[in-house]
């Protein structure tokens, strides 16, 4: 059941399938190679850059919505953004 919502979450970011099956992989494995690991580093590098470069696109444009409407995107982002940057800081130290 894990490994089906793993799958439908990889689906919702729009990876291909053949990276979701190397992750799947890689996750079941728990033992991979270090250069699996620097791919796997450097996948998460360029997806941070796609993703700051998105939140600069949208920044401009919730400045212009409503109060309202800057509190439901607010909410819909904290949960993430708090998940994501524990990760890194977890990562990284």
């Amino acid at each position: 059941m894990q490994d089906l919502e793993f799958i439908e979450a990889c689906k919702s970011m729009h990876f291909p399938l053949d990276e979701i099956k190397r992750k799947l992989e890689i996750k079941k494995n728990k033992i991979i190679r270090d250069s699996e690991v620097e791919e796997q580093i450097n996948a998460v590098a360029q997806q941070m850059k796609q993703l700051h470069n998105e939140i600069n696109v949208l920044l401009p444009l919730i400045e212009n919505m409503n109060e309202d409407q800057r509190k439901v995107f607010s909410k819909n982002i904290n949960s993430e953004g708090s998940a994501l940057m524990k990760s890194l800081l977890n990562l990284t130290s």
